[in-house]
């Protein structure tokens, strides 16, 4: 699926799918309503929380792989900065945005996180800017604050799975970041739990941890289920050790040993305190398994009495074990019956056609039975959801398959002797209900328990019981029909199906049948299957029986049949008397070659149990470039091939192989590829690893469907999700639809201009037409959806076929669009549309608020899925710009597959970019559909929300039909960037388009111009002599009374009323020149001049003229009778406002 590569069978990099369902998950228990429901979730990692397990925990979960502490790439990103700069995150997570603060350091190793959250807030400075280490602080500081302005609950993930602690506010307010919130100045300067509520959400988080996802299910697959397997391995490496005499000796302490141990020291490690009910290992022997000694069982004290010497009936060696394997610190488990002996005589010449009775073949009996109905009941389960159901038809499955064998006697006994149960474990291994709407994305473990089975041989006394379950998931999809029905599609894998289900141990009796059989091949006369061609060389057993698995031993082809040695089987005798075909099918020098062997119903009791299958067929692969292959063409194909051989031998192609004989094959070639060269050692490991199943492949392409919700998908897609999957539809032409193609950008990044550049291209090719709404209004989905209706009208008719441009508005989610055009209300008209491409415009310059916050939207309109061309329309001749790569690093993260263009402002010069924004495809192709289904649930119904960001930006339109000035509209243009303002960034003025007249032309002009980058168009619009003046300014915060005085400043100035003077209102100046021009008037009686003062009969001096208030009088008469004059003639002539009609 879309954002999941798997080399060697692990996730490469970061999945984008599952980043963002795992942020879905945990956004979801935002929604409940109510009070218990706080209004954001905080985290904050490293020392800023004290190192908080729970934030530490909900990290991991989110940035899985980044903060696993035992991991190599952690080692390696230590290197290159300190620990505390990785933990340096904070995150606010809301219901439909996030808000997250890191440092340039752990910038690049969180964006393949993050890029994919719709509505990221992104609280982020820039290399230079963080050199300053004290402004770096106060950033992170203030930015917190902001963060947290709009919530009153808070709710904090306190503790982590097996470490709870109890929740105290107060210890949360004790986090560095907490108290730096009470800090005067940069802070609010109160104690933070006195301004917010705080919630413990570490249950409910710990509920969606618990929940499978591709990525938790890989770390299931190649770490916990890789070392469950090995405990299984290691049992059997320890009982290859033992001989058929030593084996008596063996206790259940001692065979159960590998198990114990892993289980005890695994809980010491966990950490788990609840009490809640888990599964235990056990180990149990013959007659000493009855259902009192598995209820009385306790791993911690096995017995060492119990042997297998003296534990089957009337005190002889036991036939059988049972035994379960449970991982201590995860949902795995599963348990088996193994035998102590083996069930089949080889064939040595005589023609006893008869199966020999012992209980060792009751037991595999029954035992196989028991498989077939756990099996049966997973298969139920997955398809119905109903343990009930599951229940019913594993119990009937069991008692036919009872009949099938020919043990009728032992219905009507064992009918209430078996027990099937259906359990789900979650990720911590604890038992939870399947009732619980949890379960469906957890683990399960099928059971099925025959105790007490009776001897009815002997006629008294039990044979023990037998026990078997496997742990298995399940993954269900809904599928839309054609004619909008819903259907449901199932799968599910068994995860520990590589455990062998079948084992036996040869005892004293069966080593010396198979020692006898073993002597065939060695007498150099003829024998029953006839004379020996070559020696034993290895090579793989293997049918299509429940119980099988491949098998490795040693093959000796003989003349009239074959001879096949097994470790724990013995020997095992084809002769010629019970084959009926032989093939032979050989790929090429590099594959597996397998010799498929079909045989009659007399070679049964001559064939160990597991083998015995209905198509009554055995597989024995040969390993390109062995032994065994080079022999049997040299050696042996000639002398099968002879008429007289007795030997039907063919020699086929895949073509002629049934479906249980290919997928035999294919099991085998799988084996081969995983472990070349064959290991000698039978059990040295599993043979098969869970990752080399053939299934495996298309169950984690439906799971990482099924994974992210339950929306239901389009029957017409399954073709492009599931390709390796017969029976599905292509995805169908576009036939006669009208292609759309969509142009997205954020207001300033030249999508018109790219648009009016394209139309003009391709003028002559087709019939455009261009959907341009009005931004002002923001997108209305409604809106575009009638414009496509009438659209269809205006259409009809001959003319050539029609192609349609639509322009989303500003800050538009491009999905929104998608959805809106997709899920026309209208089946006739959404019949008539197709989406050919979606293109998105990207101007660096005009990109980020400030720092490294991207304006809302952004990444929306560059989605992976949606979006197959980024146009960049800006620095497009500076690549190295550090703008320029940041700006195109996020880009690239948040859409991987998109193709990237350079166009300056709008400008495609070349036919490949203007055919890739043309395309008529590039948005079916189906890894833009996988990425659509697992990236947006529900789009295909019109049913994603796209949220809304914490950064509101509107657009405000303002109108007048005066002339501006145009040198002063320019120089106040220039002027807004200088203006900007830092968060909450309210009154920000970002972009400023539409329509004006200035003084010195008639001629209306289109105007645009973006505040961040500084680009300022102007083009001659249409030849309109009556229309309006309009601009619409883009913004935060924005009042129609501020802009209209912004563009007033803009006009030619209006002559205001000049006030009267008064004698307070004179200047200096004014006063002094009054002085300058009356200083020599007459003086009063006894008062002279002396050329620089004015002198009294009694000496007193005075610097102005005595009658210097008079003069005053005088002037102010004169200048108010000026002013009455002007301001008459000013109302006289009327000077209008700029908004005035």
């Amino acid at each position: 699926m879309a954002g999941i590569r798997r080399v060697n069978g692990k996730l490469s990099g970061i999945s984008p799918a599952v980043s963002c369902s795992r942020l879905r998950q945990v956004q979801s228990l935002l929604c409940e309503g109510g009070i218990a429901t706080p209004d954001g979730i905080l985290c904050s990692l490293g020392i800023d929380s004290r190192y908080n397990d729970g934030c530490t925990e909900l990290g991991k979960y989110l940035f899985y792989g980044l903060y696993e502490r035992n991991q190599l790439n952690l080692e390696q990103l230590l290197e290159e900065f300190p620990d505390e700069m990785l933990d340096d995150v904070i995150l606010l997570i809301k219901a439909d945005c996030v808000h997250l603060y890191c440092n340039p350091m752990n910038y690049s190793y969180l964006l393949p996180y993050v890029s994919h959250w719709r509505n990221l807030h992104l609280y982020c400075m820039t290399e230079a800017e963080y050199e300053d280490e004290e402004a770096a602080e106060e950033f992170k500081i203030s930015s917190f604050v902001t963060m947290v302005q709009d919530c009153y609950r808070i709710g904090v993930p306190n503790s982590s799975q097996g470490h709870i602690q109890r929740f105290d506010m107060f210890m949360v307010e004790k986090w560095p970041l907490i108290q730096a919130f009470a800090l005067e100045g940069i802070g609010r300067g109160s104690f933070f739990t006195m301004k917010y509520k705080l919630m413990d959400m570490s249950e409910k988080l710990w509920q969606v941890y618990s929940r499978l996802d591709p990525v938790s299910l890989d770390n299931l697959l190649t770490e916990d289920l890789v070392n469950f397997e090995k405990q299984w391995s290691g049992f059997f490496s320890s009982m290859d050790l033992e001989s058929h005499l030593s084996i008596l000796e063996l206790s259940e302490a001692q065979a159960g040993e590998a198990f114990r141990t892993y289980y005890s020291h695994g809980l010491i490690s966990s950490n788990i305190t609840d009490k809640s009910k888990s599964q235990q290992p056990f180990v149990l022997l013959g007659t000493h398994s009855s259902s009192e000694d598995l209820e009385g069982y306790s791993f911690n004290f096995p017995s060492e009495s119990h042997q297998v010497r003296n534990t089957g009936p009337e005190g002889s060696a036991a036939r059988h074990m049972i035994l379960q394997c449970v991982a201590p610190k995860g949902p795995l488990a599963c348990s088996r019956t193994y035998f102590f002996g083996t069930t089949h005589s080889p064939y040595l010449g005589n023609q006893n056609t008869e199966q020999k009775k012992t209980e060792v073949l009751l037991l595999s009996q029954i035992y196989s039975a028991a498989v077939q109905a756990v099996l049966s009941g997973i298969k139920s389960y997955s398809f119905t959801s109903s343990a009930t159901k599951a229940k019913e038809v594993a119990e009937n499955t069991f008692l036919l398959a009872l009949d099938s064998m020919h043990l009728s006697q032992y219905r009507s006994s064992l009918r209430s002797k078996c027990e099937f149960s259906i359990q789900a474990v979650n990720m911590q291994g604890r038992i939870i209900p399947l009732t619980d709407k949890d379960s469906r994305y957890v683990v399960k473990t099928a059971s099925m328990t025959v105790h007490d089975i009776p001897d009815l041989q002997r006629d008294g006394g039990d044979l023990g019981s037998v026990v078997f379950s496997e742990s298995f998931l399940e993954s269900g999809i809904n599928i839309q029909q054609k004619d909008g029905a819903l259907s449901s599609d199932s799968c599910y894998t068994v995860l520990t199906t590589t455990v062998p289900r079948y084992a036996c141990w040869l005892m004293e009796p069966d080593v010396k049948q198979s020692e006898q059989a073993q002597h065939l091949a060695m007498k150099e006369e003829a024998t029953c299957l006839g004379s020996a061609l070559t020696v034993a060389d290895a090579a793989y057993v293997f049918s299509s029986s429940q119980l099988s698995t491949p098998e490795e031993g040693k093959i000796i082809f003989l003349s009239e049949g074959l001879l096949f040695i097994h470790s724990q089987y013995g020997s095992i005798t084809l002769s010629k008397d019970h084959i009926s075909t032989i093939k032979f099918y050989d790929p090429d020098s590099s594959a597996v070659a397998s010799l498929l062997v079909e045989y009659d119903g007399s070679l049964l009791p001559h064939l160990p149990f597991p083998l015995h299958s209905a198509d009554r067929c055995l597989v024995f692969a040969l390993q390109p470039r062995s032994k065994s292959h080079r022999a049997f063409y040299s050696k042996v194909l000639s002398v099968w091939k002879k008429s007289d051989s007795g030997l039907n031998l063919q020699m086929v192609d895949q073509k002629h192989l049934s479906w249980s004989q290919k997928s035999m094959h294919s099991r085998l070639q799988k084996l081969h590829d995983s472990q070349e060269p064959p290991v000698a050692k039978r059990r040295g490991s599993l043979k098969t690893s869970y990752s080399q199943l053939p299934e495996q492949d298309m169950f984690l392409q439906h799971f990482a469907l099924s994974s992210i919700g339950q929306e239901p998908i389009l029957y017409d897609h399954l073709g492009a999700l599931f390709p390796s999957a017969e029976l599905r539809n292509p995805v169908t032409s576009q036939g006669d639809k009208v292609v759309i193609t969509i142009i997205t950008g954020l207001p300033g990044s030249h999508k018109k201009r790219l648009c009016n550049f394209l139309l003009q291209l391709n003028k002559e090719h087709g019939r455009w037409a261009v959907y341009r709404p009005d931004s002002c209004d923001g997108f209305s989905a409604s809106h575009l959806q009638q414009h496509l209706s009438g659209f269809l009208e205006s259409q009809r008719g001959p003319g050539g076929k029609p192609r349609l441009l639509v322009l989303s508005p500003g800050y538009t989610d491009v999905l929104d669009v998608v959805q809106a055009v997709l899920f026309h209300p209208d089946p006739v008209v959404q019949a008539c549309f197709t989406i050919g491409a979606v293109t998105a415009c990207v101007d660096p310059l005009a990109s980020c608020v400030e720092h490294r916050f991207a304006f809302p939207k952004l990444l929306e309109q560059c989605s992976q899925g949606i979006v197959s061309t980024v146009v960049f329309t800006g620095l497009t001749a500076e690549q190295k710009q550090p703008l320029m790569q940041h700006v195109q690093q996020l880009v690239r993260s948040a859409n991987p597959t998109a193709a990237f263009i350079l166009a300056e402002r709008g400008a495609v010069t070349r036919n490949e970019d203007v055919n890739l924004i043309f395309s008529e495809s590039s948005f079916s192709e189906p890894q833009m559909l996988r990425a659509r289904y697992v990236l947006y649930p529900g789009w295909c119904r019109g049913r994603f929300c796209s949220g809304r960001g914490s950064l509101v930006l509107t657009q405000q339109r303002v109108a007048f039909s005066r002339p501006l000035e145009r040198p002063l509209f320019v120089t106040r243009c220039k002027a807004l960037k200088s203006s900007l303002r830092t968060s909450p960034f309210r009154g920000n003025v970002y972009n400023v388009w539409g329509k004006v007249r200035f003084s010195d032309s008639d001629q209306l002009m289109e105007v645009s111009y973006n505040t961040l980058s500084g680009s300022l168009s102007m083009t001659p619009g249409p030849e309109e002599t009556s229309a309006s003046c309009c601009l619409v300014f883009d913004g935060v915060g924005l009042t129609d009374d501020g802009l209209k005085d912004l563009l007033r400043l803009c006009a030619k100035q209006r002559q205001k009323k000049k006030p009267k003077k008064t004698k307070n209102t004179l200047s200096p100046q004014e006063l002094k020149s009054i002085h300058m021009s009356r200083h020599l008037d007459p003086l009063p009686q006894g008062y002279f001049y002396n050329g620089h003062q004015y002198m009294d009969i009694f000496g007193e001096k005075l610097n102005l003229h005595p009658y210097m208030e008079e003069f005053i009088q005088d002037y102010l008469a004169q200048a108010n009778t000026e002013v009455e004059l002007f301001n008459r003639q000013l109302e006289l002539q009327g000077q209008p406002d700029l908004f005035d009609p």
